[in-house]
């Protein structure tokens, strides 16, 4: 019951965000939209465009692609959502309000994307910031290799 509601929170809040963002840059307000950041923002993992159009066309959903990337684009400009690349063609992203820092682990076989937090990394951070004199605004780390699953199958 806690998690539903502190979920219900999330939404309210990066529905609010959207929407002055909207507001503010003179976007039009859809319901299509909100319904992207919806699912969006009840999806756990990483995800493509293209399986996130799927996911919502099972769902009922009647959102164009068009709309999905120019939504996209535009959870991208707000924050709302991060954009990774993990070397391979396809982009894949992640809901970002309220979510810890976290790095990436990819498997070159399956291609699967593992997530690890390390607070050394923080630390590391935080004393390049120091000696720079630098402001990190975000970081990503992506390291590549074989998962345990692919490496016993070997």
């Amino acid at each position: 019951m806690k998690n539903i509601k502190s979920n219900n929170q999330v939404f309210d809040t990066v529905k609010g965000i959207f929407t002055a963002y909207l507001e503010k840059n003179g976007h039009r307000k859809t319901p299509e939209r909100f319904s992207i950041l919806k699912e969006i923002y009840q999806t756990e993992d990483h995800f493509d465009v293209e399986s996130l159009y799927i996911q919502m066309k099972n769902n009922k959903y009647r959102v164009s692609r068009a709309t999905l990337y120019n939504t996209i684009e535009l959870l991208l400009q707000c924050g709302l959502v991060i954009k990774h690349q993990f070397g391979k063609n396809v982009a894949q992203f992640e809901k970002s309000y309220k979510y810890k820092q976290h790095d990436h682990l990819i498997c070159g076989k399956c291609g699967e994307v593992f997530e690890f937090c390390d607070p050394r990394l923080q630390e590391i951070q935080s004393s390049i910031e120091n000696l720079m004199g630098f402001a990190v605004t975000h970081r990503s780390l992506v390291l590549y290799g074989v998962c345990k699953n692919c490496k016993s199958s070997e």
